[in-house]
């Protein structure tokens, strides 16, 4: 009997991909780059699942691509890449990996936090520069310790968040559609209306998911809520800030200062963003830890032997999907 196939849209390390190769045939997409729709029916057809990294699959794509394939297992925990309801349409299982990144993520959003607060990229570039006033009022930042965090979304990775701040001994803020009380028992954070959270906090990390009614979450009037001292984060999804509202406020001194992860129309900035000191820019890159990487990968394995075998994704988005015969 032959191996099922299973097709890979971006190149991804063979330690990521070990288990799926145990099993089955599979086909990478040896350019570092994102595949066009027309290039992913091309390259994918005939395959039986097809990971998904840094590609969007639109209902062109699930209907060329149906006959054969089921499961779309995206590498991430967003699936905002994929017209999930086309897919659910043509019978194709969706999948994601949620929890395995959420500490990587924290992580990075407390490294952008703290780089942003005391000037870290800054301070970097000045001593590689060969510069000697070494000075006491040299690259003043801000504090860090003591001061209020504003969580906007009290998931897996803004209780995360929450959990380090507590090691920084800060107020911790929250907003989500409603209060979440395992969020206030783990963290000790107060549920506060978004306009508050956002005029009272010195700190505000981004950590909710892409829908059509977080785009641009934070806008002009958003920022100009804001503390004149405050640092965006953001290492959730791009379009959630509207970006060139972010640079006149940084530009202006709406706002002291963000680190962002993410964009709106990645890999593109916005114009003017990559030219502003008070901002720390990465390339998408928060779960961009090898422990993270490979877990990504394990469990986009599990989802796909899950379907393969007949039965359903352990991270199923659409589990209204009937088994296909």
């Amino acid at each position: 009997m032959s191996k099922s196939r299973v097709y890979v849209t971006y190149p991804l390390g063979d330690n990521i991909l070990a288990l799926l190769r145990e099993r089955y045939e599979v086909v990478m997409n040896p350019e570092e780059r994102s595949l066009s729709p027309e290039e992913l029916i091309e390259n994918a057809r005939g395959f039986d699942a097809v990971l998904t990294v840094s590609v969007g699959v639109n209902e062109e794509v699930a209907r060329a691509l149906a006959s054969s394939c089921k499961i779309f297992a995206n590498y991430g925990v967003g699936y905002n890449n994929i017209d999930v309801e086309a897919a659910t349409k043509h019978g194709i299982y969706v999948s994601n990996t949620p929890d395995v990144l959420t500490d990587a993520t924290a992580d990075f959003a407390f490294a952008l936090l703290l780089s942003a607060a005391r000037r870290v990229v800054e301070c970097d570039s000045y001593v590689r520069a060969g510069k000697k006033n070494w000075g006491p009022m040299n690259l003043i930042g801000t504090q860090v310790s003591g001061k209020t965090i504003g969580i906007l979304g009290g998931g897996r990775i803004g209780k995360a968040v929450a959990k380090r701040a507590q090691g920084f001994n800060m107020r911790i803020l929250y907003t989500d559609q409603r209060p979440n009380p395992d969020f206030e028992a783990e963290t000790g954070g107060i549920f506060a209306e978004k306009n508050t959270l956002l005029s009272e906090s010195d700190f505000v990390a981004v950590h909710v998911p892409l829908l059509p009614s977080t785009r641009h979450l934070i806008g002009a009037e958003e920022l100009g809520l804001m503390k004149s001292s405050a640092i965006l984060i953001n290492d959730s999804r791009g379009p959630i800030i509207d970006e060139q509202a972010l640079v006149t406020a940084l530009r202006e001194g709406v706002i002291a200062g963000a680190g962002l992860d993410v964009f709106e129309f990645e890999p593109e900035l916005a114009p003017g963003l990559a030219e502003l000191p008070n901002v720390v820019l990465a390339p998408h890159v928060a779960s961009s830890t090898t422990e993270a990487r490979v877990a990504m990968g394990e469990l986009c394995a599990r989802n796909i032997f899950a379907v393969l075998g007949g039965g359903t994704p352990v991270t199923c988005v659409n589990p209204e999907v009937g088994v296909k015969a």
